[in-house]
Parts: C-alpha cells; structure tokens; sequence
C-alpha cells in the first residue's frame, strides 16, 4: 500500500508519518474553508440574477452553519466507528454532489435544501472535529502546534480561494467558480484514499512523541449505535461547568467570525463602495493573518494557561469588531482591521481543544469537541440569519457587528471562569 511505502521511506529520515496525516488533513480542509466561504462572494450575483434578499439567502447559509456544528459530535462517533478516511472521502463526495446540483437551481427551495442541508451535512462530517481527532491520535508530543496547523487551514483556504472565485463570478458567473470548486473537492477526496489512515498502528508506528516500542493496537469495535454514543457524551459532558463555559464561548467565536464577517463582510463592504474582488481581498489578508496567528497561538497553548489566552483573543476580537464602524471602510481603517481581527480569527481553537483534552481526556476528546463545537455552529448559524435579517429591516449590517462586539467582550470575561485546579488535575490525569 501506498501508505505503508511512504511511512517506511519517511522513517529512514526521521520523519513521522503523523506529519502527512498533518498536510492531507491541511489540504482536505483548506478546500472545504473555500466551500464554506464561497457563499460570501455569490450572495450578491445571486440577488441579480434571482431577485432573492439577503435575509432569504441567509437563511439557507444559518441551516447550512448550523447542520454543519451540530453533525460535529456524530461525526466524532461516525470517525471512531468507521475510520477517519472513509467519513472524510464520503463528507467530500456529500458536497461535491450538492454543489453540482445547485448550479441548476431556480428556487429559493433549492437553495435552502442544497446550500443549507445537503452541504451542511457534508461539510459538518468532517469540520475542526477532523483535526482534532488527529491531534488526539497521532500526536503526544506538540499537539497544539498541530492543531493550531490544521486549523490554519481555514485561512489558507479564504487567501487560496475567496479572491480567485470573486475574480471568476465578476468575469464569467457564480456557476463557474463554484464549478472549479467541485474540481478541486474531487481530487482532495482522491488524494484522502490514497494517504490518509485511521491510526498510527495502521502504519506500524505509534503516535510522535511516545516512546514505546511496539505500535499501539486499536481499541475494540463498539457496537453501541452512534446517536447513542454521541448522546450519551453529551450527557456526560453536560454535567461539568467546563463544558458549558467552552460551549458558551464558542457560540460566541462562531456568531463572531463564520456567521458574520465570513458571510456578510462582502456585501457590506458593497454598501460601501468597496468592488467585490477589492472585498474578497480584504478577507484574503485576513487568512494571510490568521494563518500565522492561528499556528503561533498553537505553539503558545503548548506553554502558557490556555483560559488567558481565550481571554486575550475574545477580547481583542471585541474591539476590532466595535472599532471596524468607525474606520469610515478607508483603505488604512480596514488594514487596521484587517490585521488585529485576522490575528485571531480562528486563533481561539487550539486552547478550546487543549482544554477539551485536559478536562475530559485524550479518547472522548473528539466526541466533547463535537458538541462544543455545535456551540460554535449555532453562534455562526444566528449570526448569518441575524446580520442578513438586520440589512433586510434596517438596511445596515453595522447593528451586529457592535452585537458581535460586546458579546466578545463577555466571552473574554467568561474564560477565566474555568477554575485553575481543575485545570491542573485534568493535565495530571491526562499526562
């Protein structure tokens, strides 16, 4: 097998074939950031073309957003069941086949059920529960370095893609661009069968950073059904203030990044006088941000107490959102934005997962992950319903971006909630 190949040749060097799992899982979910993001850029020739609103188009992205968090913990269950590249290959195939049918699309129907079920299903099999999974498995040692890697992921995937599908839909339509994303999720899915594997035994390794000799066997099939073990973590979960302090702050990054800035900040920056391409660039640069402050803020949840730098990136967060209004959508006042927003976009995944591990342990972290992240999806699912529903009735969207804002500020304030001896007997017990 290919895998085996290349795990022995990379062995010869030194060189973990965890760190493969790293690029498949990077690109796989670099493509699909591209897939979530795109919507941003065909709102407005979707208006031209079919005379939809904003709030109607929102509504399909919010189903979308919301399926895709709250398919999380069973994707979890689905990975530990069935094995992360056949859940990976189907969740590609799911939106491969969405989008090929909505290029035919009439009706606001259509895209509710395309843009917002079918491929919210297919993008949420997958989600940060992906990286996180192979963060758990693959990795003891730099753990949140690689998380923070992955997660990086979705940055890359807006600088690679937003601008370059702005620049196809201003030149040749929306149904070409989302065409070359098809293309491109159809060779990701033929790359994961080629290299991806379930767990480090597969490969006859143990996972980077143990130092035990013989690889370690997979656990024991369960045959307990997945809504029952998706469930009952929850259940489970649900118990422990912790959860629900990483849930509620999650909600709120999700209501402040994907739901609104990912969603409306091209249209918005239309209301402005601010060209498309012009618009996708700026939340290229923000990627160009994200990507290194998401894999430094990796490397940092390696070392420092994960809850002051929740509290950090929430609260920087909050004032870039409330100061974004008042830069006038000048060149200077959007770089500035561009940069203190950017820095922590997606900055805030590697200390929640960190924490998920500590507190819950290293095999059911993926399964509380899953949940708390759903937490993230429904924040970004109102947030793209809220701020569409806000320039429908007020013709503004700056009404939830303040909203956003001060909600930041209460997740920062929250974070710090987590009790510190908690904190440190969960790394006992998982160390």
């Amino acid at each position: 097998m290919i895998s085996n190949w290349l795990a022995a040749a990379l062995g010869r060097r030194n060189v973990h074939y965890g760190w493969v799992m790293v690029g498949v899982t990077f690109l796989a979910a670099l493509i699909a950031a591209g897939t979530v993001g795109a919507p941003g850029v065909f709102i407005v020739p979707l208006q031209q073309e079919f005379g939809w609103s904003t709030a109607e188009i929102s509504s399909a992205l919010s189903i979308r957003f919301i399926l895709f968090g709250l398919m999380a913990p069973f994707a979890a269950a689905l990975m530990n069941r069935y094995g992360l590249r056949n859940v990976t290959m189907v969740a590609q195939l799911i939106v491969v086949s969405g989008l090929l049918a909505s290029l035919a699309m009439t009706q606001v129907w259509q895209l509710v059920l395309l843009w917002g079920v079918v491929i919210g299903i297919g993008t949420g099999m997958t989600a940060l529960v992906l990286g996180a999974t192979i963060a758990a498995r693959w990795f003891v040692a730099q753990r949140g370095l690689v998380i923070g890697i992955m997660t990086a992921s979705v940055a890359t995937g807006q600088l690679v893609f937003l601008p370059l599908l702005a620049t196809l839909t201003e030149r040749y339509g929306w149904r070409i661009a989302l065409s070359l994303v098809c293309v491109v999720l159809g060779l990701s899915a033929f790359l994961v069968l080629l290299v991806m594997r379930d767990r480090p035994s597969d490969v006859g390794l143990r996972p980077f950073g143990d130092t035990g000799k013989e690889p370690l066997p997979a656990p024991p099939p369960s045959n307990t059904l997945i809504m029952a073990v998706a469930l009952g973590t929850l259940r489970d979960a649900s118990k422990s203030p912790v959860f629900w302090i990483l849930f509620a702050t999650f909600f709120i990054c999700g209501a402040s990044t994907n739901g609104l800035v990912q969603v409306h900040l091209i249209p918005m920056c239309l209301d402005f006088g601010i060209p498309q391409v012009q618009a996708a660039s700026l939340l290229a640069a923000m990627g160009i941000f994200d990507f290194f402050g998401t894999i430094v803020s990796g490397w940092l949840s390696d070392r420092y107490d994960n809850r002051w730098l929740l509290f950090w990136y929430y609260g920087l967060r909050g004032l870039s959102l409330i100061f974004l209004p008042f830069t006038d959508f000048s060149f200077y006042g959007l770089s500035l934005f561009a940069m203190f927003y950017g820095l922590d976009w997606i900055a805030t995944v590697p200390p929640t997962v960190r924490l998920t591990a500590q507190n819950f342990g290293v095999e059911r972290a993926n399964l509380v992950f899953g949940w708390i992240f759903a937490g993230h999806q429904l924040g970004a699912g109102a947030a793209a319903f809220g701020a569409g529903l806000s320039r429908t009735v007020y013709a503004s969207y700056l009404p939830a971006f303040f909203i956003a804002g001060a909600l930041c500020l209460v997740a920062a304030s929250i974070a710090l909630a987590i009790r510190r001896p908690a904190l440190k007997a969960a790394v006992a017990a998982t160390a």
